[in-house]
């Protein structure tokens, strides 16, 4: 009895989970509905830098096919490891996994210029990732996060709100993009939007009548009734020939497959500086560094503030130490040859059912590490299962809105810019980049340039320098 009393104490203290309020169950539980949440990583990473050839028509991990099943086995590994020194390292409910936005760069950018090849677009994410590393321990990076002034800080976890929303309504089908209209109400009459529905509507109701796993409930409950109507109707997956299908149809090809590593370490350094050059090498390098900078910054702040952890400056607990994770993560997804590994915003969706300290991205970075053995299993969540949390859990971010001061115009419009942004670009680095930007502007001209931070000005320049990178690279010619 004394043993099994005493290693639940030893882990409440590591992580401080009762002086947080929560459990070791309610930790467990938010990993793994964050695990749910963002398990389609181990399907869309695959399908966005193993779909597309380098310039010289090789496949990520070498061939003229695609070698999805190698490149899902190595995302879910550097997941695993990374959601895991997240949750020791910085005690933080924030999981780690290839970075989209990150991946669609290094696939349609880096790896098809002349003469490179996947192994130095993955270099590339490396030098990025030193790079991050470096101003993280010389404390810039920290710096900066905290000159930023918290209304704008509270906007970008509401803009990021906002965002998942958009992510989930369109994952499900729910919202679809039309010729007439940039986005348009899905067709309601198909089976993969009823999961949808039905996924939504569990989850409204649970969470109003304070049902503890009202999310992993909804996902799980979904995914069974997906399960089901596949089988029985065959619906298959959505394109051109079956709108009307799963955006990612639950499939069942076993229960235990052994996983292929040999992707990892496929990356050169070298290679990059000589195939890339120099100029467009420190372009490159800019641009990914930048979106990795701020949207971990924006993730941070996010889940920080839906779990009650930001002090009063709206800086989260141990953030040196999140953010040497991360930038650890963005080196161990280019030496994994996986792309940048960044912190996840679904994580918003275990902290929503509870999770309050790392011993919940401890568990998700388990469950990712299983998955490479369970793979199949983790095939059955399709998208539209998966969907009404991000839903669910946009609303929750967003009543963090009430936080900023609207009759005050200096922040008000920076604040309003931020949110507006992100799902409007689609992208929380371009959300951010306004928002802060705005603020610049908003203080010279009601003559109170005194009042912004002089990092704040650095970053304005970085800014401005990342929204005219393109301009920047065609009159260079790169």
């Amino acid at each position: 009895m004394t043993t099994t009393t005493a290693r639940p104490n030893a882990i409440d203290r590591f992580f401080r989970i009762s002086e947080r309020g929560s459990t070791i169950g309610t930790e467990i539980r938010g990993g793994l509905v964050t695990f749910f949440a963002m398990s389609y990583i181990i399907v869309l990473n695959p399908l966005i830098i193993g779909t597309s050839p380098d310039s010289t028509g090789e496949f990520l991990g070498g061939g003229d096919a695609p070698n999805l099943g190698m490149i899902a086995s190595a995302t879910a590994l550097i997941a695993g490891v990374m959601s895991i020194l997240m949750g020791l390292l910085a005690n933080f409910p924030l999981a780690m996994a290839a970075g989209l936005g990150i991946n669609a760069i290094v696939a349609y950018s880096i790896a098809t210029m002349p003469d490179v090849t996947w192994a130095d677009a993955m270099g590339v994410i490396v030098i990025e990732g030193v790079l991050i590393l470096i101003l993280v321990l010389t404390g810039f990076r920290t710096a900066v996060f905290r000159a930023v002034p918290a209304p704008l800080k509270t906007a970008i976890g509401v803009g990021i709100g906002l965002f998942i929303t958009l992510i989930g309504l369109t994952n499900a089908g729910f919202v679809v993009g039309d010729g007439g209209t940039i986005l348009s109400l899905g067709n309601l009459g198909t089976w993969p939007i009823l999961v949808f529905v039905f996924g939504l509507v569990l989850a409204i109701v649970l969470h109003v009548r304070k049902v503890r796993g009202a999310i992993l409930i909804s996902i799980l409950a979904s995914t069974v009734l997906a399960v089901i109507l596949e089988n029985t109707m065959h619906i298959g997956g959505r394109g051109e020939d079956n709108p009307g299908g799963f955006n990612s149809p639950p499939t069942f090809d076993g229960v235990f497959a052994l996983p292929d590593f040999s992707l990892l370490g496929q990356f050169d350094i070298v290679g990059a500086f000589v195939h890339i050059g120099p100029v467009a090498l420190v372009l490159l390098v800019f641009t990914v560094m930048l979106a990795d900078f701020f949207d971990t910054m924006g993730t941070m702040v996010a889940i920080g503030g839906e779990a009650k952890l930001l002090d009063k400056n709206g800086n989260p607990p141990r953030t040196k130490q999140i953010l040497i994770v991360d930038s650890v993560g963005a080196i161990a997804g280019g030496a994994g040859s996986v792309s940048s590994n960044t912190a996840f915003v679904e994580s918003t969706a275990g902290v929503a059912e509870g999770a309050r300290t790392g011993l919940a991205s401890v568990v998700t970075g388990i469950a990712f590490l299983l998955s490479t053995l369970f793979a199949p299993l983790v095939a059955l969540v399709p998208y539209e299962a998966a969907a009404p949390a991000l839903v669910l859990v946009g609303f929750l971010m967003l009543t963090q809105v009430s936080g900023i001061d609207w009759k005050s115009i200096d922040v008000a419009l920076p604040a309003f810019l931020t949110i507006a942004f992100m799902p409007f670009t689609y992208s929380i680095a371009d959300g951010i980049g306004a928002g802060f930007l705005a603020y610049i502007i908003v203080k010279l001209a009601r003559g109170r340039a005194r009042e912004i931070h002089p990092l704040m000005w650095v970053v304005g320049a970085l800014f401005v320098i990342y929204f005219t990178i393109d301009p920047i690279s065609a009159l260079l010619g790169v």
